[in-house]
Protein backbone atom coordinates (compact mmCIF):
# COMPACT_ATOMS: atom_id res chain seq x y z
CA UNK A 1 0.00 0.00 0.00
CA UNK A 2 1.58 3.31 -1.20
CA UNK A 3 1.05 6.19 0.98
CA UNK A 4 -1.14 7.60 -1.96
CA UNK A 5 -3.55 4.94 -1.43
CA UNK A 6 -3.48 5.34 2.61
CA UNK A 7 -4.29 8.49 1.95
CA UNK A 8 -7.44 7.94 0.42
CA UNK A 9 -8.59 5.11 2.61
CA UNK A 10 -8.33 7.46 5.80
CA UNK A 11 -9.87 10.21 3.54
CA UNK A 12 -13.05 8.45 2.90
CA UNK A 13 -13.03 7.07 6.52
CA UNK A 14 -13.44 10.14 7.77
CA UNK A 15 -15.93 11.39 5.80
CA UNK A 16 -18.10 8.74 6.03
CA UNK A 17 -17.83 9.73 10.45
CA UNK A 18 -19.61 12.77 11.29
CA UNK A 19 -19.00 14.96 13.72
CA UNK A 20 -20.77 14.01 16.37
CA UNK A 21 -19.40 10.41 16.37
CA UNK A 22 -15.69 11.74 16.28
CA UNK A 23 -16.52 13.95 19.47
CA UNK A 24 -17.99 10.77 21.28
CA UNK A 25 -14.80 9.03 20.14
CA UNK A 26 -12.37 11.91 21.84
CA UNK A 27 -14.74 12.41 24.80
CA UNK A 28 -14.30 8.24 25.25
CA UNK A 29 -10.08 8.61 24.90
CA UNK A 30 -10.04 10.96 26.58
CA UNK A 31 -11.58 9.49 29.67
CA UNK A 32 -9.99 6.78 29.47
CA UNK A 33 -6.39 8.69 29.26
CA UNK A 34 -7.17 10.76 32.17
CA UNK A 35 -8.60 7.81 34.27
CA UNK A 36 -4.97 5.90 33.63
CA UNK A 37 -3.16 8.79 34.63
CA UNK A 38 -4.73 9.02 38.07
CA UNK A 39 -4.89 5.55 38.78
CA UNK A 40 -0.93 5.62 38.49
CA UNK A 41 -1.01 9.04 40.41
CA UNK A 42 -2.39 7.81 43.50
CA UNK A 43 -0.60 4.46 43.76
CA UNK A 44 2.43 6.52 43.11
CA UNK A 45 1.15 8.68 46.48
CA UNK A 46 0.81 5.67 48.25
CA UNK A 47 4.20 4.11 47.91
CA UNK A 48 6.13 7.90 48.95
CA UNK A 49 6.94 7.62 52.72
CA UNK A 50 5.98 10.53 54.67
CA UNK A 51 8.52 12.94 55.88
CA UNK A 52 9.91 12.78 59.32
CA UNK A 53 11.55 15.95 61.38
CA UNK A 54 13.81 13.79 63.61
CA UNK A 55 15.31 16.99 65.70
CA UNK A 56 14.05 20.44 65.18
CA UNK A 57 16.14 23.61 67.32
CA UNK A 58 16.35 26.74 66.65
CA UNK A 59 18.83 28.67 68.01
CA UNK A 60 16.72 30.72 69.77
CA UNK A 61 15.38 27.48 72.17
CA UNK A 62 19.58 26.28 72.57
CA UNK A 63 20.92 29.90 72.91
CA UNK A 64 18.09 31.67 75.07
CA UNK A 65 18.31 34.72 73.35
CA UNK A 66 16.44 36.50 70.98
CA UNK A 67 19.04 38.04 68.82
CA UNK A 68 22.44 37.90 68.02
CA UNK A 69 25.39 39.99 67.28
CA UNK A 70 29.15 39.10 66.93
CA UNK A 71 31.50 40.82 69.51
CA UNK A 72 33.53 42.58 66.87
CA UNK A 73 30.47 43.62 64.63
CA UNK A 74 27.86 46.70 64.74
CA UNK A 75 24.55 44.64 63.75
CA UNK A 76 22.18 42.35 65.53
CA UNK A 77 20.44 39.42 63.63
CA UNK A 78 18.02 36.51 64.61
CA UNK A 79 19.56 33.66 65.11
CA UNK A 80 18.42 31.77 62.26
CA UNK A 81 19.38 34.95 59.34
CA UNK A 82 22.27 33.99 57.26
CA UNK A 83 23.92 36.76 58.78
CA UNK A 84 24.04 35.08 61.98
CA UNK A 85 25.44 31.81 60.85
CA UNK A 86 28.54 33.74 59.39
CA UNK A 87 29.46 34.37 63.34
CA UNK A 88 31.70 32.37 65.16
CA UNK A 89 30.23 30.66 68.38
CA UNK A 90 33.50 32.05 69.83
CA UNK A 91 32.14 35.60 68.76
CA UNK A 92 28.78 35.78 69.11
CA UNK A 93 26.63 37.11 71.83
CA UNK A 94 23.38 36.77 72.52
CA UNK A 95 20.37 39.29 73.59
CA UNK A 96 17.00 38.20 75.06
CA UNK A 97 15.42 41.51 73.29
CA UNK A 98 16.17 44.31 70.31
CA UNK A 99 16.15 46.98 72.74
CA UNK A 100 18.89 45.06 74.97
CA UNK A 101 20.66 44.88 71.41
CA UNK A 102 20.27 48.97 70.74
CA UNK A 103 21.23 49.60 74.25
CA UNK A 104 24.11 47.92 73.60
CA UNK A 105 25.53 49.84 70.26
CA UNK A 106 24.21 47.52 67.73
CA UNK A 107 21.98 48.15 65.01
CA UNK A 108 19.54 45.93 63.11
CA UNK A 109 20.88 43.89 60.02
CA UNK A 110 20.10 44.99 56.36
CA UNK A 111 19.67 41.40 55.21
CA UNK A 112 17.48 39.72 58.22
CA UNK A 113 13.56 40.19 57.21
CA UNK A 114 11.33 41.30 60.21
CA UNK A 115 14.46 43.70 62.24
CA UNK A 116 13.56 47.10 62.78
Amino acid sequence: MTLLEMKKKIKSASEKLNSKDFFFAAVILLVGFASFGFGRLSKLSEKREPVKVEQASLAVITAGGKVVASKSGTKYHFPWCAGASQISEKNKIFFSSIEEARKSGYTPASNCKGLK
